[in-house]
């Protein structure tokens, strides 16, 4: 790892627009508000979000992975008052939608004849983007990002580095939703959870804050943590390691923190309002 005890440059990406869906942060407004410890989460769970972009019946035959993903996007986008049509974008899930995957493999297992193509095409890591780009009529490139346990980290390494080489707005959105079957013994999740971000490369009217990162090796790297009550609100979904950035963006004041972004790489993170 000796390529990596370099120090890189420091690059800036300014963040335009926030999006946030989660069962007890249900919308940018409200979590911002819980983060900063100034309300109370909402006891009740909200209902999953119903993406305007899709039609009604598509809406709601959506996945939970496409109903979140969506959701977010568009809120980011509205934040940053950016039309979609002409972003690029990164999606970055650490499981897709294993609730799907779990309904095919079962099927496959009792009845392989009755396998739903419309299934199968849900169960895909792009399925999301691909929604998101029909949907919005967007012909902007995007990239489909999984990394295991650090998926996020990857995700926005790849977003902030496509703002930096290409000097053009991203948008970049993180999501993962509850696992079932089986499968739930390797890869864990619980919940839904999904977070989106307007990056651009120099600031603007709509500019929120402005996010300085380097990328350095680390042999040992300990990644930042989120507030005890804050964690709580999405424990056990395998998104959760996007929350500590959001508490920066929430707080509003400089603040820094650690990413990991594979096992022996990170990205710090200073957060400027």
């Amino acid at each position: 790892m000796a390529a990596l005890s370099a120090v890189a440059a420091v690059n800036v990406a300014c963040v335009e627009g926030v999006g946030v869906w989660a069962s007890r942060l249900p919308g940018w407004d409200a979590a911002r508000e819980i983060l900063r410890g100034e309300r109370g989460a909402p006891e009740a769970r909200a209902p999953r979000p119903a993406p305007e972009l899709l039609a009604p019946t598509e809406r709601r035959r959506a996945p939970d992975t496409v109903a979140v993903a969506l959701e977010v996007a568009s809120r980011a986008c509205e934040s940053a008052a950016r039309d979609p049509k002409h972003l690029p974008s990164v999606f970055a899930s650490t499981h897709g939608d294993l609730a799907i995957t779990h309904a095919i493999c079962d099927t496959l297992a009792r009845s392989p004849a009755l396998t739903s193509p419309t299934k199968f095409h849900n169960s895909v890591l792009n399925a999301a983007a691909g929604y998101w780009t029909i949907g919005t009529g967007c012909l902007e490139p995007y990239t489909a990002v999984s990394g295991h346990e650090h998926t996020f980290g990857k995700g926005l390494f790849e977003a902030v580095v496509q703002v930096a080489s290409e000097r053009a707005a991203v948008l970049f959105v993180a999501y993962d939703i509850e696992c079932a079957g089986p499968v739930v013994t390797m890869a864990p999740s619980q919940g839904l959870l999904g977070m989106a971000l307007v990056l651009a490369p120099e600031n603007s009217s709509h500019t929120k804050a402005r996010v300085r990162w380097e990328l350095r090796g680390s042999t040992a790297p300990q990644p930042t943590a989120a507030r005890a009550a804050n964690a709580a609100l999405v424990a056990g979904n395998a998104m959760a390691p996007c929350l500590p950035l959001l508490e920066a963006l929430a707080d509003g004041k400089a603040r820094s923190i650690c990413v990991i972004v594979a096992p022996q790489l990170v990205i710090d993170i200073h957060v400027e309002p």
